[in-house]
């Protein structure tokens, strides 16, 4: 067999921390934006380098986190700090931190309106050699209209976002797995001749997320995903939580006989007490919180407080402030532990986690949180080989 048999073509369960056996996996969410996903001006929020960017990856790397997952973004969204308004391109961005880690799956969050499916396909492939088949692709419709503006494209209704991510995939899906050129007339694009080599190493072909919480964004992941990410509204409900993602895994097996992962993102807060958490939370989210990028989300995301009873707009507020609406998981070790496990006795099989200060929030998680995981037989402990 040649060097480069050997190499290419391999199984993505053998390669891909996405697909090992972790009953609850772990990711690390928007480290590749300022101010990561909390809208606060405090002084130890996120501050967007290079260098700390590598750093927070060895760091989850060397812990065993499965996936790294970018933000999608073009332009801040306002406020003092003009939130995420620095940011690095996500293809970019994980092509630089696969040549230097060893196990964690890198991911690149992309506007299916701004990347080229030819482009997006090759540039896919490009990183999935660089990490020895760690990749995995998250396709993002996009709710923030102007920077579509920027790009000079048209922001489509919801629905039909959708259908434009179908076909772009599609021809990804095509030019990463058929050998030769091929062609596509379709009602997006139409495409003469599209090559594409080398494949991508993983066998049947890179992982696939997206976001959809729509009917039409369910049925995108059910049919072309292999992880959902799922937004939890009641974060205290868990019998609502255990029915959502029953939803998500019914509609894939049961209209396209496939199975995916369901996944949510999350925002932590750890201290030595569930008082000093909480504490913070209010300090960082409510008392320095950036209220002008909240309410600009808010708005292009269309939630405000008129189609809301009072109280659940300061929730939902405080959850967007807290780490772009993720499920709260404020407090000691134990308590985010214990929410933890029940999230994953509820269905959840991984948690892409934020930090005001992610090097602070990934040391602490790592001492104390990842030890009482790995007791609650939830995780194994990381033993790195390399």
């Amino acid at each position: 067999m040649s060097d480069l048999a050997q190499t290419e073509g391999r199984e993505r369960t053998k390669t891909n921390a996405l697909f090992n056996d972790n009953k609850l996996k772990l990711g690390v969410f928007g480290v590749n934006c300022d101010s990561g996903c909390a809208m606060t001006v405090v002084e130890e929020r996120h501050k967007l380098s290079w260098e700390l960017t590598k750093q927070i990856a060895q760091v989850a790397d060397k812990a065993g986190f499965e996936v790294m997952v970018p933000v999608a973004r073009w332009m801040g969204i306002g406020g003092p700090t003009n939130f995420n308004g620095r940011n690095f391109e996500t293809y970019t961005w994980s092509a630089g931190l696969a040549a230097i880690t060893n196990h964690i799956t890198l991911t690149t969050t992309s506007h299916v309106q701004t990347t080229h499916p030819v482009f997006a396909a090759k540039q896919a492939a490009t990183i999935d050699h660089i990490s020895g088949g760690r990749y995995c692709l998250n396709v993002v419709c996009g709710w923030f209209s102007p920077e579509f503006e920027m790009f000079g494209v048209p922001f489509m209704d919801h629905d039909l976002r959708y259908d434009y991510a179908d076909e772009w995939f599609s021809i990804v899906k095509r030019l990463w797995t058929e050998e030769g050129s091929s062609c596509h007339q379709g009602k997006y694009f139409q495409i003469k001749d599209a090559f594409s080599m080398p494949k991508p190493i993983q066998l049947p072909l890179p992982p696939v997320m997206n976001a959809g919480g729509s009917e039409k964004g369910r049925n995108f992941i059910a049919s072309q995903c292999d992880v959902g990410y799922m937004a939890i509204t009641d974060h205290n409900d868990m019998e609502a939580i255990r029915r959502q993602v029953e939803k998500y895994r019914r509609l894939a097996q049961d209209k396209f006989g496939r199975q995916v992962q369901v996944w949510t993102p999350a925002y932590v807060v750890q201290r030595d007490s569930d008082k000093e958490a909480e504490d913070y939370l209010r300090y960082y989210a409510i008392e320095k919180g950036n209220e002008m990028a909240a309410d600009a989300s808010a708005r292009y995301l269309g939630v405000n407080s008129e189609i809301m009873p009072e109280a659940a707009w300061q929730t939902f507020k405080l959850h967007l402030k807290g780490g772009y609406g993720g499920y709260s998981l404020v407090g000691t070790a134990e308590t985010i532990a214990e929410r933890l496990a029940r999230l994953s006795d509820a269905g959840i099989d991984g948690v892409a986690v934020n930090w005001v200060d992610y090097l602070d929030g990934l040391n602490r998680f790592n001492a104390e949180v990842m030890p009482l995981l790995e007791r609650a037989n939830l995780r194994k402990p990381f033993s790195p080989q390399v």
